[in-house]
């Protein structure tokens, strides 16, 4: 890797293993305290693949050394990123959960209405209209495919610097969405407003029901095991799903013929969140500012990081000096 802005991107890559290992300490931290245990082969076979990836990308480093092909080692070695911390923020989400701070549900509410967005009526309209409630949830679906997705795009790019600036974005991100919902614990806008869903037969609330079941769950004891492919997104305040639009947009919008349709889908499923996830509208404002806030935390340690670069010092072992 003979381009500054691998080497950039390589010294970024390396820096996002700080936050998912964080949260794999609290997470380890939090299932000894709390007694929630997790369920072991679903996990077991999620970070053996993930470990897979990473072992590539490192291992062709090693091999080739500057030399290395920059595209296999950030796509493989990002996505392998991209898998451990999902794998730990879901089940740290329940650690969160389990503390039993007392839900926000009204106070909530009463923001959303004090700025004249009462949610009963938004969900009423799109029940109203079935075609819009079906676009909508295929909308909120969208929150996965571009975890993958972004990695491929931005490395067959040679957008280096802007996935490892993603990846950094996002695990900050995810850390500070978790911290808040601890303290600022809800259910959601169906919840709050006590609208039983036989009331909005036409809107999908199978995403809601999950939240509800897990968050009582947690709460009175019941739920103990933590199944990887059957835990629901139980934060409602900062909006994830909002905060993931924000990065996916944000990382894909200088790329040609993609950015431009990347945009469109966002939006779409910033306009789901709070019909099909049940999410506050202040949720949402929540979650895009905290995007925001992370996007510009990255770039701010990129800038502090290039500064520093340009100060003489002794070339590096593992990689040379970005001064060179």
């Amino acid at each position: 890797m003979l381009d500054t802005d691998a080497k950039t991107a390589w010294q970024l890559f390396h820096l996002n293993w700080l936050p998912i290992a964080i949260m794999g300490g609290l997470l380890a931290l939090g299932l000894s305290v709390t007694g929630l245990r997790l369920e072991p082969v679903a996990y077991g076979v999620t970070l053996a693949i993930a470990a897979l990836f990473v072992g590539i990308a490192y291992r062709h480093r090693i091999a080739k050394g500057d030399l290395a092909d920059p595209k296999l080692i950030f796509s493989l070695g990002t996505i392998g990123q991209v898998i451990i911390t999902c794998a730990i923020v879901g089940p740290l989400s329940y650690v969160a959960g389990i503390l039993g701070f007392p839900l926000q549900d009204q106070a909530l509410l009463a923001i959303d209405r004090a700025l004249g967005l009462d949610p009963e009526p938004i969900a009423r309209f799109v029940n109203d209209h079935p075609w819009l409630a079906d676009i909508l949830s295929r909308s909120y679906g969208l929150i996965k495919w571009p975890l993958l997705f972004v990695p491929v795009v931005l490395t067959l790019t040679a957008r280096y610097v802007r996935l490892q600036l993603f990846m950094l974005a996002m695990s900050l991100g995810l850390a500070v969405t978790i911290a808040i919902s601890a303290l600022v614990p809800a259910i959601g806008t169906y919840y709050g407003l006590q609208l039983p869903a036989a009331q909005i037969p036409d809107i999908n609330t199978a995403i809601y029901a999950g939240q509800l079941r897990d968050i009582l769950g947690l709460r009175d004891g019941s739920l103990h095991e933590l199944r990887l492919f059957f835990l629901s997104g139980i934060v409602s305040f900062p909006s994830f799903h909002a905060a993931s639009a924000v990065f996916y947009m944000w990382a894909l919008w200088p790329v040609r013929r993609i950015g431009g349709l990347a945009a469109a889908l966002n939006l779409m499923m910033i306009a789901a969140t709070p019909v099909i996830g049940a999410h506050y509208i202040v949720d949402v404002a929540g979650g895009v500012a905290l995007a925001a806030a992370s996007i510009w935390a990255a770039k701010a340690y990129l800038a502090w990081m290039n500064r520093s670069a340009r100060v003489p010092a002794a070339p590096a072992v593992w990689l040379p000096s970005l001064a060179e």
